[in-house]
């Protein structure tokens, strides 16, 4: 009996030994998994959302650049010279002549739709009749860089119409009839705009057409200073580049053209004469004459980036001349 006792006592604690170690093992594997879950879990959280924000990054930044401020007066470390984006930039007193401000001025570089302002000149040279109708051709076609227009074949104008949309909205094909109804032709007009160039004394300055649409149109900042105070002479000029908007019909439709220059719609400016241009490989230009404290001012702004570098460049310039240039001397960079 004893024998047996012992045997059965032996045996219990066998099997609770068993039972405990088991138990042991059981709860260290149920917690195991747990751990290895965790840090799995992580992995696959990580490394998916680095790989996302990376991608995203890599997209933002090819794509990516700085937008220009308009938040304020922007200086150089010596307090003188403003900061402008423009590459070539050329600021003058229109009364005296004087040099505010130079930035690359001599550097001759295409000046796209700025052209128009020549266009304007050698039109208005001949002293045609303003009332006399112009009909879009296809030969107004913009085949260099296909560029669109509203003025669809068979569309007729005045002149005085041509012009004031060429001027105002830059329009191509208004300023492609304007030098095909020239006495001669479009031969005829080109050599006159090169003519009137040398005349003006802008030896940077080469035409090969009325619109701006090819590169080959040339120019530097320094020469269209002089153009732009040419062009300042001719009071349709002034009034039709400087006008908000205008309503015509085209081929029995009403249709609104605007100023390519928002500035004209700009209470804070006093704008005599204004046109715009792009292409790419002029970038964005604007030229201007404006007044500034009853004073006049031309200001040429030629290869900026991006859709409103020029006009944050000129708005920095109205700051400058108000604050700073009227009292120091001509700044060159």
């Amino acid at each position: 009996m004893k024998s047996f006792s012992k045997r059965l006592l032996t045996l219990v604690t066998a099997l609770g030994f068993a039972f405990g170690t088991l138990g042991g093992i059981e709860a260290a594997h149920a917690a195991e998994p747990k751990k290895k879950v965790k840090v799995v879990m992580s992995k696959k959280a990580v490394k998916p959302t680095s790989r996302i924000v990376k991608k995203k990054s890599g997209i933002k930044h090819a794509s990516f650049r700085p937008a220009v401020r308009d938040d304020g007066p922007s200086f150089e470390s010596d307090g003188i010279t403003p900061r402008l984006a423009s590459s070539a930039v050329a600021v003058i007193d229109q009364t005296t002549g004087n040099v505010l401000f130079e930035k690359n001025a001599n550097h001759i570089v295409p000046i796209a739709s700025i052209t128009k302002l020549m266009t304007a000149m050698v039109a208005l040279d001949v002293q045609p009749g303003l009332s006399e109708m112009l009909t879009i051709s296809e030969a107004d076609f913009d085949t260099i860089k296909g560029t669109h227009s509203r003025l669809g074949v068979g569309t007729q104008l005045t002149r005085e119409e041509m012009l004031r949309l060429a001027l105002m909205s830059s329009e191509n094909r208004a300023a492609s009839a304007l030098s095909r109804h020239y006495p001669g032709g479009r031969p005829a007009f080109i050599a006159a705009m090169n003519r009137k160039a040398h005349d003006l004394g802008l030896s940077d300055t080469r035409f090969s057409d009325a619109t701006g649409l090819t590169p080959e149109n040339v120019s530097s900042a320094r020469d269209l200073v002089r153009m732009v105070d040419a062009a300042h002479q001719y009071p349709l000029i002034r009034e039709f580049s400087t006008s908000e908007e205008y309503h015509v019909d085209v081929r029995g439709r009403p249709q609104t053209f605007r100023n390519t220059n928002a500035l004209v719609r700009n209470d804070g400016w006093n704008i005599g004469l204004s046109k715009t241009g792009y292409i790419s490989e002029a970038g964005k230009c604007l030229v201007m004459q404006a007044w500034f404290d009853n004073k006049p001012m031309i200001i040429v702004l030629l290869d900026s980036w991006g859709k409103v570098t020029r006009i944050a460049d000129a708005q920095r310039i109205k700051r400058w001349i108000e604050s700073v240039a009227t009292s120091r001397a001509s700044v060159r960079s």
